[in-house]
């Protein structure tokens, strides 16, 4: 039995044959074209192109038109309208961070280390209360030292500094205070005596400070000061003194006015302590917690 033999040919033989045979030929792209009210191949491409240009001509017009009227409404102003900043935003300064070159508007007071927006000032502290008896005496040395330097103004908190006042970053906040709070965590309460009368200076000599120092009870506060120490060291900044000199501060005026309360003043001052009812048992000072301020934000560390 024999195969049949398939015929092969090539497209243009298949093409020769069609016409030879009369066939119809196979409508191309462009025929096709034609048919549906085309004029060539490109014509829907045209038309596309076209109407987007339209649309673009027509956004840049409504653009113009709202940049004009903003123009318009802005006061004469010649800048250009900015934007309204969204409030609330992380690292956006608090009431308390926001800051003013205007020393006059901070009582004089000048800033120990620039303005950067997103940082915020720290410090840890012992907290204290005042009781009736301490404002009492608070009145008494403040009237007599200001018979020496008038300018001298009464502090409305008190408190023991364990730590400078340094800059955290917002994003350094959170893990920060989580870290203060396991390194202090073992710490139980105690008491210190603070019944020295003694003139400090800050370090740029732009503030003077009258204050009662510690005379007893150094030791916890040391122990205190060398876990803060250790916070301030991981996140790389500056520690406590070296030799501190604890103390609260009762008083505070502009300038170096040391000289003047120095002296004969500090001996009529220390003189009022001592002669102070029932001073030594005034002067002992309970802790029961720490805390640390950052910006407007408050953090309280409980002593066992």
């Amino acid at each position: 039995m024999k195969a049949a033999l398939v015929g092969y040919s090539s497209s243009e033989e298949e093409e020769d044959g069609e016409q030879r045979s009369g066939g119809a030929q196979c409508p191309g792209p462009e025929a096709r074209w034609e048919r549906s009210g085309g004029t060539g191949p490109w014509r829907g491409g045209q038309r596309e192109r076209a109407a987007f240009l339209l649309l673009f001509l027509l956004l840049l017009l409504i653009l113009m038109l709202l940049h004009g009227s903003c123009s318009s409404s802005g006061g004469g102003g010649g800048g250009r309208p900015r934007l309204p900043v969204p409030a609330g935003l992380p690292g956006d300064p608090g009431p308390e961070e926001l800051f003013s070159e205007d020393s006059s508007r901070h009582g004089g007071r000048v800033r120990s280390f620039p303005h950067e927006r997103g940082s915020w000032a720290t410090h840890v502290y012992l907290p204290y209360r005042a009781r009736e008896e301490f404002l009492e005496l608070l009145e008494l040395l403040v009237s007599h030292a200001r018979t020496h330097v008038s300018s001298l103004a009464a502090m409305e908190e008190f408190h023991l500094s364990l730590s400078q006042c340094v800059v955290l970053r917002y994003h350094w906040i959170e893990p920060f205070v989580r870290r203060l709070k396991e390194r202090l965590a073992a710490f139980h309460r105690f008491f210190c005596v603070a019944d020295q009368v003694k003139v400090y200076t800050n370090e740029n000599k732009t503030r003077t400070f009258l204050g009662l120092e510690v005379s007893a009870g150094h030791f916890q506060l040391l122990e205190l000061v060398s876990e803060v120490d250790r916070v301030l060291e991981e996140f790389d900044l500056p520690t406590f003194y070296k030799d501190p000199s604890f103390h609260i501060s009762l008083a505070w005026c502009v300038g170096d006015l040391s000289g003047k309360l120095e002296g004969q003043c500090l001996q009529e001052l220390q003189g009022i302590v001592d002669g102070f009812e029932d001073s030594a048992l005034l002067l002992r000072l309970p802790w029961e917690e720490i805390r640390c301020k950052s910006g407007n934000k408050h953090f309280s560390f409980p002593l066992r």
